[in-house]
C-alpha cells in the first residue's frame, strides 16, 4: 500500500511540475521554437527554376522534409540541393526516377523526362553562379 501511495505521490509531483513548466512557457519562459513564422522560398529567377520550386522545393528547399533528413547524413551546406556541389545530372536523374531512402521514385505522369532534365541541369547549374 505505501508504494502505491509513493507512486501515486510522485505522479502527483510530475504532473504539477508539468503544468507549472507549461505555464511558465506560455508566459514567456525560456523555450523557443527557431522556426515559428518562417515560409519557405518560392521565388524563382528562371523558368527551370520555376520547374524546380514547383516539383521540388516542397522536400528540397529550407524546411523541407528532404533537406531535413539529408541534413543528418551530410554538411547542412550540402543538404539544399541548389547549394550541393556533388550533384551530377545522371545522378539526379536516377535518384528521382528510382528513389533513395525515405524519397519516393518520381514518375514520368508526375514529371516528365523532359522536365526532369530541366531540373537537373539546373541544380547542376545553379551551385556554379
Amino acid at each position: 500500500m505505501t508504494s502505491h501511495l509513493t507512486v501515486l505521490a510522485a505522479s502527483a509531483a510530475l504532473l504539477l511540475a508539468t503544468v507549472s513548466s507549461a505555464q511558465d512557457n506560455a508566459a514567456g519562459g525560456e523555450i523557443v521554437n527557431p522556426f515559428r513564422g518562417v515560409m519557405q522560398d518560392r521565388s524563382s529567377h528562371s523558368e527551370d527554376e520555376a520547374l524546380y520550386v514547383e516539383k521540388c522545393s516542397m522536400c528540397h528547399r529550407r524546411m523541407g522534409m528532404g533537406t531535413v533528413l539529408l541534413a543528418r547524413r551530410m554538411a547542412p551546406g550540402e543538404a539544399e540541393l541548389e547549394d550541393s556541389r556533388r550533384l551530377t545530372v545522371p545522378y539526379i536523374t536516377l535518384v528521382a526516377r528510382q528513389g533513395m531512402g525515405n524519397m519516393p521514385r518520381i514518375t514520368r505522369a508526375e514529371v516528365s523526362d523532359e522536365q526532369l532534365e530541366r531540373i537537373a541541369n539546373y541544380l547542376v547549374a545553379a551551385r556554379q553562379q
